[in-house]
């Protein structure tokens, strides 16, 4: 991509309001835009991040098994009222009474005729078991997995921390279908392993963590915590083993021993980049999901349900990863792979960029008219990981000048050697 053709621009400020780092720099960077509180659009760079963080989940989903769907965003009232979520509060409502009381009579009891009210989706585990029902009969049809990426809305009353949290925000949830809860809790060790292999290819340490489960389960769940001191969540874990709890959940305390090994537990801010409930028959009652097992006696499903949050996991790299001059992309989940510079109006600049896009290396190239120091800023802002300058000086030292983001050394590489 040339940055000429970038319709987007970098800032030098932004809002007094924006207080943490993650909206701060994703914001001057041009990676999104605020609409509103809570409310972002994610900009043509921060869409590529998007995109690469959603292909690592991908790849990791399919390999365990799991087939992509998607669901839709409006999620009926009968759904909710089956297991008591309808008046949680915590999607928005998309027609209620109150709204039904306000329209004119004749709008009024073409409404009160359909009888209808939704909720923007916040969560789809009715949805996903109502659509279970209607294909799954016998033991042999079990178990399944099915995740899909969407938008989720959380009717957020103080949405802050930029991306963090915020009213509505992507997410991927995966649902799994089981016999019995033995089959469960394999499975539910399957995705903590494939949980803890994305977070290390965005770059993250996550820590495997017990804590409660809300509005999804009376059981304990799992979060996966990245230790952070801007974090909302104050967990307890080991310095040896890594075991950790909820602050919300444990009865440990800071210098307490750990219950896996020998070690000392230490108190800790974080942020939650995703969680794994076990659900149990929770839903599956509720909403008539059974199966025949071989005997042909009937039974309820065993589910559990598994989420990222996208949005949350792109604020928490740019937490963990950024200096005074801006972001320091992890190579994995960069926006592109180089970061082009020509500093001199010359025509091996294109054709060093024509050549990187024909061996299918992923280049921004800054071809703007604009002065050197701005190029060089916007760079270390943006924090793609590695920069490719081509200058008059650097074609006469034989290449390009080389530089990564999270280093300070240059070196001069050959043309030819370059999209190696």
């Amino acid at each position: 991509m040339r940055q000429s053709k970038l319709f987007t621009k970098t800032q030098k400020t932004v809002s007094a309001g924006e207080t943490s780092k993650n909206a701060q720099l994703l914001t001057r960077g041009g990676f999104i835009y605020k609409n509103s509180a809570g409310i972002y659009t994610y900009l043509p760079l921060g869409w590529r991040v998007i995109e690469k963080l959603s292909n690592i989940i991908r790849e990791e989903m399919n390999a365990i098994g799991s087939v992509e769907m998607f669901m839709p965003a409006l999620v009926s009232k009968e759904y909710l009222q089956a297991t008591d979520r309808w008046d949680k509060g915590v999607g928005f409502k998309v027609v209620s009474q109150t709204d039904l009381d306000k329209l004119q009579a004749p709008i009024r009891q073409l409404a009160d005729k359909l009888q209808e009210e939704y909720v923007l989706g916040w969560t789809h585990e009715e949805v996903i078991t109502v659509i279970a029902s209607n294909y799954v009969n016998s033991y042999r049809d079990l178990p399944f997995f099915t995740y899909q990426i969407q938008t989720k809305f959380r009717n957020e009353k103080r949405p802050k921390s930029g991306l963090l949290r915020g009213r509505e925000f992507m997410m991927k949830d995966l649902y799994s279908f089981h016999t019995d809860q033995k089959d469960l809790e394999c499975f539910y060790e399957v995705v903590k392993f494939a949980y803890l292999r994305i977070f290390e290819r965005c770059g993250l340490e996550a820590l495997y963590t017990l804590a409660a489960g809300g509005d999804f389960t009376e059981d304990y769940t799992h979060e996966f915590q990245v230790l952070a001191e801007v974090g909302e969540d104050s967990i307890l874990y080991c310095n040896k083993c890594k075991y950790a709890e909820n602050k919300e959940v444990s009865k440990l305390k800071t210098g307490d021993k750990c219950k896996e090994c020998n070690g000392k537990m230490q108190s800790a801010n974080s942020i939650e980049v995703g969680n794994i409930f076990p659900l149990g028959t929770k839903y599956s009652k509720a909403l008539n999901l059974k199966y025949k097992d071989e005997d042909g006696n009937e039974k309820q499903v065993v589910m559990g349900s598994y989420g990222i949050g996208l949005g949350r996991l792109m604020a928490t790299i740019v937490e963990k990863y950024n200096d005074d001059k801006g972001i320091i992309w992890p190579s994995s989940v960069a926006p592109f792979g180089m970061h082009l510079l020509s500093l001199d109006k010359n025509k091996d600049a294109d054709k060093i960029y024509q050549t990187l896009i024909e061996k299918g290396v992923q280049v921004l190239y800054d071809d703007r008219d604009v002065s050197v120091g701005e190029k060089f800023a916007d760079a270390d802002l943006i924090g793609i990981s590695m920069r490719a300058v081509v200058s008059e000086k650097s074609l006469k030292k034989g290449g390009v000048e080389i530089k990564m983001r999270d280093s300070d050394k240059e070196e001069i590489i050959k043309i030819d050697d370059l999209s190696k």
